[in-house]
């Protein structure tokens, strides 16, 4: 049980927090962790593939490759900021929007919540709107780019750790199981 808790440091509209947790033997203990915004996302999906973007994460300095995901807006519901989301990052626009799967990826350290939908069609609209900058380094060649993968490929690139995103890999994986389901199905 959940005494009190206490921001440590706050920056970007993420929060380091400290809870004091009550153990059930009467005991207690301080448990830290992070505190984000609620993000939603889309796996887009049509013709046997998903439309996937290459991204370079700085803090671990790795590419790899990720469903549209991000902030939800203030006012904004999960669904539009979805369909906004795919829209800015990848320059399609998804089909009608329907529930997927709403994970935590790290509920030990983090209370990230991510709202991740499917959409079956989408139509080319324009350029990503997103900041495209060219990386540096070993990697100097590669650049952020949206692109459509086969999803029966989904897990050699989670093996082969070109898929690192716990959110990605668990909404492909989910997609890739609701569609056997419904192909054992008929």
């Amino acid at each position: 049980m959940r005494r009190s808790e206490r921001l440590l440091y706050a920056a970007n509209g993420v929060d380091l927090r400290v809870v004091d947790l009550e153990l059930t033997d009467g005991g207690h203990v301080e448990q830290p962790f992070v505190r984000t915004p609620q993000a939603a996302g889309a796996v887009v999906f049509h013709a046997g593939r998903a439309l996937l973007l290459w991204r370079h994460r700085p803090v671990t300095d790795t590419w790899g490759w990720e469903i549209p995901l991000g902030e939800i807006g203030p006012d904004e519901d999960p669904e539009r900021a979805a369909a906004r989301l795919v829209e800015q990052q990848t320059g399609w626009r998804p089909g009608p929007l329907m529930p997927l799967i709403r994970i935590r990826t790290a509920e030990d350290v983090a209370d990230s919540d991510h709202v991740i939908f499917v959409a079956y069609q989408a139509t080319p609209i324009a350029a990503p709107a997103d900041d495209q900058t060219a990386p540096t380094g070993d990697q100097a060649h590669e650049r952020e780019r949206a692109e459509w993968l086969p999803v029966l490929g989904i897990q050699r690139l989670i093996s082969e750790q070109a898929i690192t995103s716990a959110t990605t890999a668990a909404a492909l994986l989910h997609l890739l199981a609701d569609l056997l389901q419904a192909r054992t199905s008929h």
